[in-house]
Order: C-alpha cells, then structure tokens, then sequence
C-alpha cells in the first residue's frame, strides 16, 4: 500500500465520529465506548490519513459473531492481526480510511494506546519530531511496507517515554 502522508485536519475527528455511529448501529449494546488513537487523533501530527478507532466491547466473541455481516459491508476482517485479544477491521481497501480495533474492557493494549496519544497531546516538541520523521521516511519510502518498519525503533522509544511519564504523572494508575 502507498504511503500517503497528510497534514493534520479536525476533519479526521468528524469521520471518527461517523464511523463510530454506523459501528453502534451494528454492535449496539456490546460496545462500551469508542477511542480515537494513533496519529490522526493528535492536533499538528502529520498521518497517513486512516482514522485508528478502538472499539472497547463487553465481549470479544460478539465483534467474531459479526465477521461475515462486517466483511458483507465490506469491511476487511483481519482477525487478531498480531495482537492477542484484538480484532482488526479495516475499511476502504487499497484507499483505506479506518482501522478499527476492537477490545475487551479489560485488554491491556487499551491503555498503552491511550497513553501514548494523550503523551502526544501533551508534548508538542514529540509531535514535531515524530511529524519530521514522518515526513523524512514518506520520501524514502513510497510503500507501507518500507515506512513502518522504519520508524518502528523510533516509535518503541517514544512508547518508553508515554509510558514514563503516565507512571509519573499517576493519571494511568500505573
């Protein structure tokens, strides 16, 4: 898939929403709450414009139970994807525009992904580095399959230090 690197726009904020709607409209009671991570939900970060969405429901078997109906909407169904206890849907095909990962309430990735998106929110300083990054890899790379790996090393350090400092904060009750 080709690296598609974009300034960010509220307008990202508005197509969450939406989808968090439709994705009510298909789940109802099972979910508990939804989250806007990764990129996209940060002020200033540049992203690839596909809106990370969580997902947090009652019980991992019902988003399962749903697999056929999502993929008939044509949803991609990515099964866990890597992640224990997650469940990957991806929208839009080769123009992809959501990645929605479902968890259970009591999975512990809902936080590390919280804490990292609101680290960012906090520290405008990490926001332009990881954009700079961004951008630097976007003109090496033209392919996911290059971009990602790249900034892994990067990614994993500052992960080191969300998680510092909602361990010194006390917000996270780590």
């Amino acid at each position: 898939m080709q690296v598609r690197l974009s300034d960010y726009t509220p307008r990202w904020v508005q197509k969450f929403d939406e989808e968090a709607r439709f994705l009510r409209s298909v789940f109802g009671p099972e979910i508990i709450g939804f989250e806007h991570f990764g990129s996209t939900s940060v002020p200033g970060m540049k992203a690839k414009p596909v809106i990370d969405m969580m997902v947090i429901v009652r019980d991992i078997q019902a988003v399962d139970a749903r697999n056929e109906k999502m993929a008939e909407l044509g949803y991609d169904v990515a099964g866990d994807w890597g992640i224990p206890g997650r469940r990957l849907l991806r929208k839009g095909g080769e123009e992809r525009t959501h990645h929605i990962h479902f968890y259970e309430s009591d999975n512990p990735q809902i936080a590390r992904h919280l804490i990292l998106r609101d680290y960012l929110r906090e520290k405008p300083d990490e926001v332009r580095a990881y954009s700079d990054l961004k951008e630097r890899l976007a003109s090496q790379f033209s392919e996911t399959s290059g971009y990602s790996p790249a900034k892994k090393e990067f990614v994993g350090e500052l992960e080191k230090r969300a998680l510092a400092w909602a361990a010194a904060s006390g917000r996270y009750g780590e």
